[in-house]
């Protein structure tokens, strides 16, 4: 299995309005059918009217969360890409919600990574974010919220861990 990649031809929605970022992903995922969105309509358009594999979403600027939904119901695995919606309370908001994955922008560059764990985790039967934590683990989150930031919805996490 892990010799198998699983990302090489998937068709990829990537929506953001900041066009560096799209052309960024689009160049990390060359293996893939990249189709863009910088707004919030073409994305749902797109969403709603074609079919694809996997959906990189912006949490601000392109309503991320509403995207997320639509994602969902046509069974689109839905990953979502953030600057400035980085908090613990977006990190629960995106998995209660049903995001594959959730990646903070500064690791924008291990997002096949990400991809491929998704894509995996569905062919072993795993849950979608099983590898999630090894990927970024607590100290990069400690660096960033500060010690403790679990601690505000504690019951989440311990049952996060025990699915990890």
């Amino acid at each position: 299995m892990a010799n198998i990649d699983l990302l090489p031809g998937k068709r990829i929605l990537v929506v953001d309005d900041e066009p560096d970022v799209l052309d960024t992903v689009e160049d990390l995922l060359d293996m893939c059918e990249v189709v863009k969105a910088s707004t919030f309509e073409q994305a749902k358009e797109l969403l709603e009217k074609e079919p694809f594999d996997m959906a990189i979403l912006d949490i601000m600027g392109v309503s991320g969360y509403f995207l997320l939904g639509i994602a969902n119901a046509k069974k689109i695995f839905p990953v979502m890409l953030t600057a400035h919606a980085l908090s613990p309370e977006d990190i629960v908001r995106s998995y209660r919600e049903g995001a594959a994955s959730y990646v903070p922008k500064d690791q924008i560059s291990k997002i096949p990574v990400f991809l491929r764990d998704i894509l995996e985790a569905r062919v072993r039967g795993k849950h979608f974010w099983w590898r999630w934590l090894q990927r970024l683990g607590y100290d990069y989150w400690d660096r960033k919220f500060g010690p403790g930031w679990r601690d505000a919805d504690r019951e989440f996490w311990d049952e996060f861990e025990a699915k990890d």
